[in-house]
């Protein structure tokens, strides 16, 4: 039979709150998992999208000009840049090829641009031979500023350049082949001759051996002309208006010395120099 039990009011059931710490937690990491996976996917879009780009027959590199250029063939030019074919026109570092052309002693200066569809266009600005620098027993193609572009040989041929002597520096372990300053020399007297095409085609040689006095022998005249080291085409002028003068009085000159703007100073084959001109 049932039994009564008394009720005793001092209890209570306990009041249990549910955890919504759980719940939060719970939540936030499917928020988290589901962002994941959208960044991953936008991720791996922007990478399909840039790899796209990149891969762009319109942005690869296919095809190079190339112009102002005289002495180095195209050939020469494309095989200097062979690398670049295949890169893209976004990321390629021109500049970085821009100096391995400029490694090419032909090369005084090159300007890279890029040019739509795959194309890059070289424009080339070669240096100038301007005379043949004999150097040893060796001959080298020199430019207006006494440096060496490259050894002549048969492929240099068809050049008329004037021969260049006392270039070569004193020899030593790995020094320079040429001294800087009889180049510097040689450099100034090309530089000036090349405003004067005139007087630059009669010039058949140029001695620097003394770096104070730039000595020059014409085409069909033994003479040694000294121009010292500066006004080199003014001095030369003087001596084509006073040659015909000169060889009247003196069959046979040694050189004549110019540096010396108020006299001339003549010497005859085999004698002291004899002055001439105004203070005569």
């Amino acid at each position: 039979m049932p039994v009564p039990a008394p009720s005793d009011r001092r209890f209570r059931r306990a009041h249990v709150t549910p955890g919504r710490r759980t719940r939060l937690l719970a939540v936030s990491w499917r928020k988290a998992g589901r962002a994941a996976v959208l960044l991953a996917v936008l991720l791996y879009a922007a990478y399909r999208a840039t790899y796209a780009v990149l891969h762009a027959d319109a942005l690869t590199i296919s095809r190079i000009t190339v112009s102002g250029n005289s002495r180095l063939s195209r050939g020469e030019v494309a095989a200097l840049l062979a690398g670049i074919r295949g890169a893209s026109m976004l990321t390629v570092d021109l500049e970085s090829w821009r100096r391995t052309l400029l490694s090419s002693p032909w090369v005084a200066d090159a300007a890279i641009r890029r040019v739509l569809p795959g194309t890059v266009a070289v424009a080339i600005s070669e240096r100038q031979p301007m005379g043949i620098g004999r150097v040893n027993d060796d001959l080298y193609l020199i430019d207006d500023r006494g440096g060496i572009i490259d050894q002549f040989g048969p492929n240099y041929a068809e050049l008329d350049l004037p021969i260049i002597d006392g270039l070569a520096a004193a020899p030593r372990d790995n020094g320079p082949l040429i001294d800087e300053t009889r180049a510097a020399l040689a450099g100034r007297v090309l530089a000036s001759l090349q405003a004067r095409p005139d007087l630059a085609r009669r010039v058949s040689e140029i001695d620097v051996t003394d770096a104070r006095d730039a000595a020059l022998i014409l085409k069909g005249d033994t003479a040694l002309v000294r121009l010292g080291t500066e006004q080199f085409a003014e001095r030369l002028q003087s001596y084509l208006d006073l040659a015909p003068a000169l060889r009247e009085r003196i069959a046979a000159i040694d050189y004549v010395d110019l540096r010396f703007d108020e006299r001339v100073y003549v010497k005859p084959q085999g004698r002291r120099p004899a002055p001439s001109g105004p203070g005569r």
